[in-house]
């Protein structure tokens, strides 16, 4: 693919950017897919195992704004990247006036509120809660059983007091569908621990507003899709759907994601503890989901010791496990929507991201798009700009403040608390098998018994490839069976 730095090209890119500043949230539209895999790599053999680095650095590299990425070598690094803020300056007027301090900026980052206290409220008396502690809880059965293919006996939203990434007390929500199939297994009924990605900056995205309130125009369809509710009910097994994004919709934010599914388990067993007290657990999760299922099971022993014995194992698929290789395979690609708003999601626990933004990068981040769901952030990948047009330094991706927080949020030097069956896409172009490889490797040294999966696909047809092998890896394990290791 040829592209062009001037003419109908930066016309039609800064256009559509302008349009999403201006629309924020509106409609979205699926993003266009390949076959193919960054740099010709990728087979299921072998998996798509570049990183996105080409070997001089330069524009393109041998890769396109479908399977590879501008990253590193980005259009920022094109007369493109200096001169997208003064074109869009022309077309969509800067904020007036500006915003006079970091707290001003990140307040106007942050998702709208929906107008219902449940989403919405921090609580008095929050801080001198105990993690896990139930807030509220309400019956939803009969908004949620249009979504849910099962008998069912109760779906029940819950809130519980947990705390942010730097450990400030916050709350999360979650939903627990509990199937009317009885239990014949030995022991109480099973809990399977469904984090769907979310993929979303705003309340509305969250799997627990979709449940209480139906199809809206910002529903995330993950959970229509994809079918490990349904398998999970089959089996007798009650499933804990958390919204693991927070209140502050931290989109891609591990410690956020692993505290709020943690505490959310915390609060069913104090909601049920008869039936749900000393339950076996397992969770499942893919690409968003499986960011926050990895930070869950790597911060169980820190956070919450007491669960360690009962979480018999966790499935993690598509696995954005290295952010820094992701700004390289992502960014100013087709994936640069949810890139950059992953980057956005990050920067509301992190402030210090804030302080690296353009006037552009501003406007984007305080537009409609701080409210956006998956389908809308998608859509902002269209125009293929990199975050590197949204930064006041050069090569922000390499600044330290960027390394630093990409270290930190790889969780390396900490081991998952249960036995892990890691999966991808063999021709995965946006999120390459390398990462999950890595992530693999990584594991194994820790002693943790770890199985790594390649599947035929990238990362639509992988999810639809590997799920099967992962929900039945994660049924054994609720079974009682010994988790394999391929270390």
């Amino acid at each position: 693919m040829r592209i062009q730095h001037g003419g109908i090209w930066v016309r039609t890119c800064v256009t559509a950017l302008a349009v999403t500043v201006g629309a924020g949230a509106g409609a979205g539209a699926a993003t266009a897919q390949s076959s193919g895999s960054a740099g010709g790599e990728g087979s299921v053999g072998t998996g798509s195992l570049t990183d996105g680095t080409g070997s001089d650095g330069m524009l393109l590299n041998g890769t396109t704004l479908v399977t590879g990425s501008l990253g590193t070598a980005s259009v920022a690094r094109s007369p493109l990247g200096s001169v997208l803020p003064p074109l869009v300056d022309a077309i969509v007027p800067a904020p007036n006036p500006p915003y006079p301090d970091l707290d001003a900026l990140w307040q106007a980052v942050l998702p709208s509120p929906l107008g219902e206290p449940f989403f919405d409220e921090f609580p008095p008396g929050l801080p001198g809660m105990a993690n896990g502690q139930v807030i509220e809880s309400r019956d939803v059965t009969p908004a949620a059983l249009q979504f849910l293919r099962g008998p069912v006996r109760e779906v029940r939203q819950f809130k519980v007091k947990t705390t942010d990434s730097q450990g400030a007390p916050s709350f999360a929500t979650a939903t627990l569908v509990v199937p009317a199939t009885p239990w014949t297994g030995p022991g109480p009924r099973p809990v399977l621990v469904n984090n769907v990605p979310i993929n979303g900056l705003g309340r509305a995205c969250t799997p627990s507003h979709t449940l209480a309130h139906g199809i809206t125009p910002s529903t995330n369809p993950f959970e229509l899709i994809r079918p490990v509710t349904t398998k999970a009910e089959e089996r007798g097994y009650a499933v804990l759907i958390p919204d693991h994004e927070g209140p502050q919709m931290a989109y891609g934010e591990p410690f956020v994601a692993g505290h709020a599914i943690l505490d959310t388990i915390r609060g069913m067993r104090t909601l049920y503890p008869a039936e749900f007290g000393a339950s076996a657990l397992a969770m499942m999760g893919y690409s968003g989901g499986a960011i926050a299922t990895s930070g869950a099971v790597k911060l169980v022993d820190g956070y919450a010791p007491e669960l360690a014995d009962d979480i018999v194992g966790a499935a993690i698929g598509g696995v954005p496990a290295d952010y820094d290789m992701l700004g390289r395979t992502m960014n100013g690609n087709l994936a640069g929507g949810l890139f950059m708003a992953a980057v956005l999601g990050v920067a509301r626990e992190r402030t210090e991201i804030l302080t690296l933004m353009n006037d552009l990068g501003e406007r984007l981040g305080t537009s409609g798009l701080r409210d956006g769901c998956v389908m809308t952030l998608a859509l902002a990948g269209v125009p293929g700009i990199p975050v590197e047009a949204l930064a006041n330094v050069a090569k922000v991706l390499s600044s330290p403040v960027a390394q630093d927080i990409f270290a930190e949020m790889k969780m390396a030097d900490r081991p998952s608390s249960a036995p892990l069956h890691i999966y991808n896409g063999g021709q995965e172009f946006w999120i390459p098998a390398l990462g999950t490889q890595n992530l693999f490797a990584e594991q194994c040294a820790l002693g943790v018994s770890t199985v790594y999966r390649q599947v035929p696909g990238e990362h639509i047809i992988g999810e639809l490839t590997g799920n099967p092998g992962a929900f039945d890896w994660v049924d054994a394990r609720l079974r009682g069976d010994p988790a394999p290791d391929d270390c």
